[in-house]
């Protein structure tokens, strides 16, 4: 348990490391434009997030879309973000009026009047992701790795020009992320293979006030100040 002294120190540098890393974001424009991001979190937190007390899901032989296991999904909710000193500072983070600025300005996001939604996913063998867009109610997506060890590296977002044309796959690196604007032609997913251990990653997403399951949401009354 933090104290409130050391839970404000942390959330301060969570809010820092994240203006950086997205101040030195790589740009790629194939094939839509999306950004690669490094350090995202500060030093040492990947660690601890890896550390949570949820179970992984249990697939039961069915895959393909992560809403077929609702009743498993974990967030930084209120209650895990009065438990977790760690997912209250990520969650504080992505509500400042700073990063949510870095974000707009480096992305073109139009986060005003939107709603901070972080899953906390982990990824069994047998599971899989069907070509999306996340276009609708998300307003920006960040995808930040969590891998347990080197042998995971190739568990990154699949990339892919429509869906049935496969892009490209960053590294599934700790500390790195992922990052898009959803629009009609943000196809990604997670294509069919071997999952060593738990695949964990922190899915980040600003949603509008239409997001219907508001229980999911760090902040459900409140919406970010662009």
């Amino acid at each position: 348990m933090l104290s409130s002294a050391e839970l404000q120190a942390l959330t301060a540098a969570t809010r820092g490391s994240l203006v950086a890393a997205f101040r030195r974001a790589h740009a790629a424009d194939d094939p839509y434009r999306h950004w690669l991001l490094t350090d995202v979190l500060p030093a040492g937190m990947t660690q601890v997030l890896r550390g949570l007390p949820f179970p992984a899901p249990d697939l039961g032989g069915v895959s393909g879309k992560r809403e077929l296991h609702n009743d498993q999904r974990h967030y930084f909710d209120a209650a895990n973000i009065a438990r977790f000193g760690e997912c209250a500072a990520v969650a504080d983070a992505f509500q400042s009026a700073e990063v949510v600025a870095v974000i707009e300005s480096t992305t073109g996001a139009d986060l005003s009047g939107s709603f901070v939604r972080l899953e906390y996913a982990q990824d069994t063998d047998g599971f899989w992701l069907e070509p999306h867009t996340d276009l609708g109610v998300k307003r920006f997506t960040m995808l930040i790795y969590l891998p347990e060890s080197p042998a995971q590296a190739d568990l990154g977002t699949d990339i892919y020009r429509d869906p049935g044309a496969w892009f490209a796959r960053p590294d599934f690196t700790d500390n790195a992320a992922l990052v898009f604007v959803p629009g009609s032609n943000t196809w990604h997913g997670l294509a069919r293979r071997p999952i060593p251990g738990v695949r964990r990653s922190v899915i980040m997403n600003y949603v509008t006030s239409d997001w219907r399951a508001r229980e999911q949401l760090a902040y459900p009354t409140t919406p970010v100040r662009a």
